[in-house]
């Protein structure tokens, strides 16, 4: 790796580190197990037997996620602070010192890694920006698609105002795939995320940005009380249970102050319903719920246990009716 001369503009920021190197070299470096996007492999933070992680485009970015270890999903800066139980500034200083770029004035950094004559042997990146484009055809709604999302108390009319399509195939750029089983193609602006309930592998697929807030386009203009939960199916059920909802792409993503902001001016309250995982140590819905509450003093609303249910849509099919769902959120 050639060491550049060091401009006065250089300094130790994720920018100035991706304007010399790249994600790709990042994850190539210092996660030797990944050969190829999407291919998954035994995940080296943890001790895992069985291939569950991966590292995918997304959001024009790349994403290390385990699905062994849903909290382990990381951008390449994360991954090598997770992997070395540093602080983030450390894991930037590591990634500096490794590829000789010279923006740390701190010289006592060691190199923990496997050596750069391997990483130059195997990093031969592929073109990681080209645009991800999800096209799909659409299916005629059928009698498996009402038993579906009968359960969840949702009509077809609800999924129509969401924007929620049966599909029978989708693309990914040129790349055409045929659906195995009932899936649907959930539409934010001119993106989709692809959702297989009945399918392990590629359950979900999207090209969506974290801007694409799931449901803020059914919002009305202002209203009593706004409820932040987990996924789509969750706020069409709390839509039909008669609540204003919305729900991130990801339950790990901290909202943008800008968003909550307008929200807090258009509804008079907004707590947060996420999921109640307690038959996960980390549970890591209810730790970011707590976060996000600690921020912006929202009420944190959580799914007792004593229903075995994690999350609103799963408490519809418990009980088959609202009745507890809406007892909860009084």
């Amino acid at each position: 790796m050639a060491i550049r001369s060091r401009s006065s503009k250089d300094h130790l920021h994720t920018d100035v580190i991706l304007s010399k190197i790249t994600e790709y070299d990042i994850f190539m470096y210092y996660c030797p197990s990944f050969q190829k996007f999407g291919k998954k492999f035994c995940s080296e933070l943890r001790e895992d037997k069985t291939p569950t992680a991966s590292i995918v485009p997304y959001n024009g970015k790349l994403l290390y996620k385990d699905f062994g270890k849903s909290e382990h999903a990381f951008d390449c800066f994360n991954y090598v602070k997770e992997k070395y139980n540093c602080s983030f500034v450390s894991a930037l200083r590591i990634i500096d010192c490794d590829f000789n770029l010279g923006l740390s004035s701190q010289k006592n950094v060691v190199h923990f890694t496997m050596g750069i004559m391997a990483y130059k042997q195997k990093s031969q990146a592929p073109q990681l920006y080209k645009p991800v484009i999800i096209r799909k055809r659409k299916r005629t709604w059928n009698n498996e698609d009402a038993k579906f999302w009968r359960k969840y108390l949702i009509s077809k009319k609800i999924l129509t105002i969401f924007a929620v399509e049966p599909i029978n195939y989708y693309w990914v750029n040129e790349n055409r795939f045929s659906c195995k089983s009932i899936t649907y193609a959930f539409k934010f602006n001119n993106r989709y995320k692809i959702y297989s309930p009945y399918e392990d592998k590629n359950k979900w697929l999207s090209n969506t940005k974290k801007t694409d807030i799931q449901g803020y386009t059914q919002l009305p203009p202002n209203g009593e009380k706004l409820i932040i939960t987990s996924s789509l199916k969750d706020v069409m059920c709390l839509n039909v249970a008669g609540y204003n909802a919305i729900a991130l792409q990801s339950e790990m993503q901290i909202p943008e102050e800008k968003l909550i902001s307008e929200l807090k001016n258009r509804f008079n309250t907004i707590e947060i319903l996420y999921d109640n995982d307690f038959d996960n140590v980390n549970n890591p819905g209810q730790t970011m719920a707590k976060k996000i509450c600690n921020l912006y003093g929202f009420n944190n609303i959580c799914i007792p246990s004593k229903f075995g249910c994690k999350d609103p849509s799963d408490l519809v099919v418990h009980t088959g009716n609202f009745n507890e769902l809406k007892t909860l959120l009084k």
